[in-house]
């Protein structure tokens, strides 16, 4: 059993700076101003003192606040039960080839930890937050790309017992799943050429065979509270919104709404807001990770467990139409959740209890 510490009372001073730089530079800018008080928080991971860590902060990253504080562990990969009540994440222990990455949870905020699972990834939650499914690694060898997955499991949080997917000896080389609202679906992107796609983002029925391709370019889908919007990035430059109906037959998505771009900058890991007015990002320059930063990886920037140098999280409002383009955006359209650039992503909304 992994032995998780709490870091001492006083924080280096790299840790002091990523708290002090959390919140907007501009706090009386109006997207920031709409979004201070609103009843959610966001989770991120960050990586600080030499260590990748989950921190939380306020909807308009006011407050933040290290959740994990473990030196000798190293955290990615936030997803909060719909109710809010539990964290789960990913761990990784151990160096290159031979590192393992393990599924864990905890009560919100301070919970005790509990591994679920060792070499597995991606966890997302049931609507309910009864079950939390995640992606077994493909090899016990590590590999950080996220699509290095097979199979799919679900954990009962009542009774403690995992069961496969009903299809799970399918499913191969997924990433980023979530869970539809009604619980019929599960949206994700799949690589590699597996399961008959060569890349796409489909919406595989949750209790059963089927699979349907939902014919939009890009990775990283993520489905609003109520069912009826997706966003994903199109691109490494784009982020896009569309309608879906997952309560329909056959979900369909229709016209994009808004699309975001970002010709200087990476956008990706985009997730909407609990009221599906705003949509977090993370941002920042193309790069391939620093292997001078401890348990980190060499591969595309927005990976996670690989560090991105200058990354932060935004917030834009869900409900603007047409073209948003980033370089030109004005404080009524970005609005920072970050500003240290410590490799701040896979930002997670949730709503207070």
């Amino acid at each position: 059993m992994m032995s998780i510490r709490l870091r001492p009372a006083v924080l280096g001073l790299a840790a002091l700076l990523c708290l002090a730089a959390a919140g907007p530079s501009n706090a009386e800018a109006p997207l920031a101003r709409s979004l201070r008080g609103r009843p959610y928080k966001i989770a991120y991971e960050c990586y600080v003192d030499g260590n990748w860590e989950i921190y939380t902060a306020n909807a308009d990253g006011t407050r933040a606040r290290n959740l994990t504080r473990t030196p000798d562990v190293h955290e990615h990969y936030p997803q909060i039960s719909p109710d809010g009540r539990y964290l789960a994440y990913c761990v990784d222990v151990g160096e290159g080839r031979e590192a393992v990455r393990s599924l864990w949870v905890r009560a919100m905020p301070s919970g005790a930890p509990r591994k679920i699972a060792d070499y597995a990834r991606e966890p997302f939650w049931s609507p309910d937050g009864r079950t939390l499914g995640y992606l077994p690694q493909e090899y016990p060898k590590f590999d950080v790309i996220d699509f290095y997955t097979k199979g799919m499991m679900f954990y009962d949080m009542r009774t403690g017992k995992t069961r496969p997917h009903p299809n799970s000896a399918k499913i191969h080389h997924l990433y980023n799943p979530g869970m539809s609202p009604n619980g019929k679906w599960i949206v994700a992107t799949v690589h590699g050429g597996t399961m008959g796609f060569g890349h796409a983002i489909l919406l595989i029925e949750a209790g059963g065979a089927r699979i349907i391709d939902l014919k939009i370019p890009g990775c990283r889908p993520t489905l609003s509270r109520d069912g009826k919007q997706i966003t994903w990035g199109a691109s490494d430059n784009e982020v896009a919104v569309a309608p879906l109906d997952t309560d329909a037959e056959t979900p369909a998505v229709g016209v994009w709404t808004l699309h975001i771009k970002d010709e200087k900058n990476k956008i990706y890991h985009s997730d909407f807001s609990p009221d599906g007015r705003y949509v977090a990002i993370s941002r920042g320059p193309d790069s391939e990770g620093d292997l001078t930063k401890k348990v980190s990886f060499q591969a595309a920037a927005e990976v996670c467990g690989v560090y991105a140098k200058g990354w932060d999280i935004f917030a834009v409002s869900a409900k603007r139409k047409g073209v948003l383009n980033l370089q030109t955006a004005g404080p009524d359209e970005l609005a920072p959740i970050t500003t240290s650039g410590d490799s701040n992503k896979e930002a997670a909304w949730y709503r207070i209890r």
